[in-house]
């Protein structure tokens, strides 16, 4: 029996964009209030703290500038029961370029650390790199919720209907097995489920969510890891992001994603976004943490959760 949203998963990405100005309250910085969103785990996901720190900074800067890039740092996990503080910085706001700090903060300590820079549209020299050749079309592809739907489990079903947008893997997806290439890269479309506001700066802030869905799956990939292998521990450590030309966020965007190098226990992503008419939109780059537990009782645990996985997926598939 196919499972529907609570709610309009696009109108609650527009809430959560929306930002509440504290009643006024500043120190040295311009204070914003996000209320606790609804979420799969007890951690806030990590697009969602950039997304919102990133509207704090635009909401004091002047509309007629445009982020074009931001880097950010995540500092400790956030809890998705907790309202997030966000604290904005005027460091600069020169003839063309503005610059803002952002901290977002819970229990008085930052969680995320960020600056962004807006820039006055112009003119100037152009050029790209080329978005691939031979892709398949999204409609051609399953969703998330043809592919978890029919999990009876809290997070897949989160995955699957709760959230704003709607991921299709051109890939094997990472989500319960690694059947696919052992390559270092991974491609995924990606658009909101319904419409968004006319706001510029608004389909920005949600492309910024959305960049941190899929990244590391590149580093995953060639090591044959899923989303739910035992003991395993991810985390974003920093994420950074350059946007090149206007985008719409609930029009498909093709997110191509490859990752160069892992060491350390750390793994870095590189991710290009292209829309429908092949126009970079934007590029996007992440280091995460990857530890993997290699002790055998952590081995035993998998092998035994692999093959009640691989049962419940030859029922879902007969």
């Amino acid at each position: 029996m196919s499972v529907q949203p609570s709610q309009d998963p696009t109108a609650a990405l527009v809430t959560l964009l929306d930002l509440d100005s504290a009643a006024g309250a500043q120190t040295d910085e311009e204070i914003f209030v996000a209320t606790p969103v609804k979420q799969p785990g007890k951690r806030v996901f990590g697009g969602q703290v950039l997304a919102q720190a990133l509207m704090a900074s635009i909401r004091t800067v002047e509309s007629a500038r445009f982020v074009h890039s931001m880097h950010g740092y995540f500092l400790r996990a956030g809890d998705a029961a907790l309202p997030i503080t966000f604290g904005v910085q005027r460091l600069r706001d020169g003839r063309s370029f503005s610059a803002r700090r952002v901290h977002a903060y819970q229990n008085g300590v930052p969680i995320l650390s960020m600056i962004a820079s807006f820039q006055q549209p112009d003119e100037g020299i152009t050029h790209q790199e080329s978005m691939p050749a031979d892709v398949p079309e999204p409609e051609s592809l399953p969703s998330t919720a043809d592919l978890l739907g029919r999990f009876d489990h809290p997070v897949a079903k989160a995955w699957a209907y709760d959230r704003p947008f709607d991921i299709r893997h051109i890939d094997s997806p990472l989500y319960v097995e690694n059947t696919g290439s052992d390559e270092p890269v991974n491609a995924v479309w990606m658009k909101t489920f319904g419409a968004m506001p006319a706001d510029p700066a608004m389909h920005q802030a949600a492309l910024a969510y959305a960049s941190d869905y899929t990244l590391l799956e590149s580093i995953l990939r060639p090591h044959g890891l899923t989303w739910i292998h035992p003991g395993m521990s991810v985390a974003s450590l920093d994420h950074a992001m350059w946007w090149h030309r206007p985008v719409r966020v609930d029009e498909w965007l093709l997110y191509i994603q490859a990752s160069p190098s892992a060491s350390g226990a750390r793994g870095l992503a590189l991710g290009k976004i292209y829309n429908r008419s092949g126009h970079l939109v934007a590029t996007v780059a992440q280091e995460g943490m990857i530890r993997v537990p290699d002790d055998a009782g952590s081995k035993l645990k998998g092998a035994v959760q692999k093959k009640l996985m691989d049962q419940k997926m030859r029922r879902w598939k007969n």
